[in-house]
């Protein structure tokens, strides 16, 4: 009875006009599965209006109408034309009865992923046997699986601090990963390779969206990253490890007692003030209950004393394709309502098999000062025979993830 009641409650509101009220800002992250084999790929293929998936990315993004987006798994480019592209040919470009959206601002930064680091970081004997493996964030080539923001309101471009340069031994207490053939502590890595080993796998930004006031502008910094998925290695869960502190950056950024390890790309050190308004957000590959990460890992920031989680984005999508796939997901502790990803989910389940099922992996988080509105998931229910299509089941036409929006106002916004 709970979860027809729920159904027939979120079919009513993914149905309807999704529009942030005029007194909220809507904040989203959609893992968008926008990467490509190669470098340049995305950029062309984004270059000409009318590819099938980019077209259902850019058709979601239309009918959610976030004001500020991260968009993960966007493949980079030193001349930004892929995200320009995208801009032009396919969000400016009308879906069915969608509206165009155009984004006056944008952020976009290299990523971590497919640069090789000159060592053999996975420990397989030789040093870019395995390119991906052996460079700083898994990927094929340098920006593989990279992110970008788009924004209705000004970037202080000026203030924006990057992270991709952070090294994970300089994070006081890291959980550098234990080497199971030797006895000594953090041994994963050399001396050598922790000296240059980079915490983030993609980046970590603080882009700081200038959201207009009554008085003066008010700035709300968007924290961004997508830490790596905490799977894809052996006993030393070194991408665990590292996934639980990806996450646990941002968890200390916002509170300055805990931050003045931190230092960024330009050098400065320290994290937000005391009072910065914040949104994290982005693909944290880690649900508080079900798959692989570490124990607690998402829970930094669930449970944090500074962030709000009174409003959890949901879905009756995804209740009706944790029933319908079973399997893994029937073994779930956490809520179906609240999942972001559909995932494999043959039987067994991890560990004894290597099938997650659908996970909570995407989250908007704002400061508690911010009053949510609104929130959800867009992941609509199979008998809506106009939005399904755009998210669908296996092999996915847009992605395997779902974008997430929180509407979120801001004190002394217009």
């Amino acid at each position: 009875m709970r979860i027809s009641v729920f159904l027939a409650f979120c079919f009513l509101v993914v149905s309807l006009p999704l529009q942030a009220a005029k007194d909220s800002v809507r904040f989203a992250t959609f893992n968008a599965s926008l990467n490509r084999s190669s470098a340049g790929d995305l950029a062309v293929e984004l270059s000409a209006p009318g590819s099938a998936q980019p077209d259902t990315v850019a058709e979601i993004i239309q009918r959610v109408r976030p004001d500020v987006l991260l968009i993960n798994e966007f493949d980079f480019d030193a001349g930004h034309l892929a995200a320009q592209g995208f801009q032009d040919n396919y969000l400016s470009v009308a879906h069915g009865d969608a509206n165009p959206i155009v984004y006056p601002y944008r952020f976009v930064a290299p990523s971590n992923t497919g640069i090789f680091s000159g060592f053999d970081l996975d420990n397989s004997g030789a040093a870019g046997d395995f390119v991906p493996n052996d460079s700083f964030g898994f990927g094929f080539f340098p920006g593989q699986f990279g992110m970008v923001v788009y924004s209705m309101f000004p970037i202080d471009s000026d203030a924006i601090r990057t992270f991709q340069l952070f090294l994970w031994k300089d994070m006081p207490g890291a959980l550098l990963p234990d080497d199971p053939a030797f006895p000594g502590p953090a041994d994963w890595y050399s001396p050598a390779e922790l000296e240059v080993f980079r915490l983030s796998s993609k980046s970590h930004w603080d882009v700081p969206i200038v959201i207009p006031g009554d008085d003066e502008p008010k700035i709300v910094h968007f924290l961004v990253s997508h830490p790596t998925p905490p799977v894809f290695d052996g006993p030393e869960d070194r991408n665990g490890t590292r996934n639980a502190d990806e996450i646990r950056f941002w968890a200390d950024y916002i509170i300055p007692s805990r931050s003045s390890y931190i230092y960024d790309d330009d050098g400065q050190t320290g994290g937000l003030p005391p009072g910065a308004l914040f949104v994290i957000a982005g693909d944290q590959n880690s649900d508080p209950f079900d798959g692989d990460s570490i124990p607690g890992a998402a829970q930094q920031l669930l449970e944090h004393p500074l962030i709000n989680t009174k409003v959890a984005p949901g879905s009756a999508g995804a209740v009706e394709q944790s029933a319908l796939q079973g399997n893994a997901n029937t073994l779930h502790l956490s809520d179906p309502a609240y999942d972001t990803a559909d995932f494999f989910d043959g039987f067994p389940p991890p560990p004894f098999g290597g099938a997650p099922g659908n996970l909570r992996a995407d989250y908007v988080l704002p400061r508690k000062s911010l009053q949510i509105t609104d929130a959800a998931v867009f992941w609509p229910v199979s008998d809506d025979h106009q939005l399904f299509p755009l998210v669908g089941t296996f092999p996915f036409p847009s992605s395997d993830h779902r974008l997430v929006w929180v509407d979120v106002r801001v004190p002394g916004a217009e």
